[in-house]
């Protein structure tokens, strides 16, 4: 039961930071500034390089070679299968970036409004599974501590809070009600309680794959961040302030996973 129970609850909370940064369209006239943007991406693709090494491929090996197991194999499987994933779901399903005029995927009759929304649900889902993994794992044995799950999910809810204000306040530029705006934000991140909850299941499955489980979350968010979330933070003039947003999320997850781990 714990293993279900805790990884809802972990991605509940990122789910919570996304809905909390989708409610500052209520507080913000305008939407974010170019500066803040790159800035914002930058520190999520910082986390998210951080977590995928600290929080998901180190635990993948130590229990690979715990298990008897191939860990070189294992990383690079898993790594490879996980970002192929990614790649499948960027073309399988419709989608368009808050930067580019042209949506990506199949023709859909979606809106771009929508559109958008599924770009950013796109990200959350190997946030989800990751998050969830990991509090099911610590649950079950272990493998990985509590307090290496909790910097993980904290990691996660620091990069969500921008990440809900970047998608609601674009919204209402397009001509969206603040109300409206909010919640298509927010229920971009409901795609992480439902991802979570999926990967809490997977250790009821087989102990074993659990190794090549967690590269492949790390693979699924490294596509992200190199696919979307670093090209992204350098466009425009100012391409060193996503430089430095990057820098500083990958120091601020190392530090909570080694202090915290």
């Amino acid at each position: 039961m714990n293993t279900i129970l805790y990884p809802l609850l972990g991605t509940l909370f990122t789910f919570l930071m996304t809905t909390l940064g989708s409610a500052l369209v209520f507080f913000f006239k305008d939407e974010i500034k170019d500066f803040y943007q790159q800035l914002f991406l930058g520190f999520a693709a910082g986390i998210m390089i951080a977590a995928s090494v600290w929080s998901l491929l180190i635990p993948s090996m130590e229990m690979a070679e715990a298990n008897g197991q191939n860990s070189a194999l294992i990383l690079g499987g898993g790594f490879i299968i996980g970002a192929l994933f990614l790649l499948f779901l960027d073309h399988v399903i419709p989608h368009q970036h808050l930067n580019e005029d042209k949506p990506e995927g199949p023709k859909s009759m979606l809106g771009k409004n929508t559109m958008l929304v599924l770009a950013v649900t796109l990200h959350n889902i190997p946030e989800g599974f990751a998050v969830g993994l990991t509090f099911a794992i610590a649950a079950s044995n272990s493998s990985i501590t509590f307090a290496s799950a909790l910097a993980l999910a904290l990691g996660i809810g620091l990069q969500n809070l921008p990440e809900g204000a970047a998608i609601s306040l674009p919204l209402k530029q397009e001509g969206m009600s603040r109300t409206k705006a909010f919640v298509y934000g927010s229920l971009s991140g409901i795609v992480e309680p439902i991802a979570g909850v999926i990967a809490g299941f997977t250790i009821h499955i087989m102990q074993t794959i659990l190794p090549i489980c967690l590269s492949f979350a790390a693979g699924a968010m490294m596509y992200v961040v190199v696919e979307e979330l670093i090209p992204e933070a350098q466009l425009g003039k100012h391409s060193h302030v996503g430089t430095f947003g990057v820098l500083s999320g990958f120091v601020i997850m190392m530090l909570m996973d080694v202090f915290l781990g």
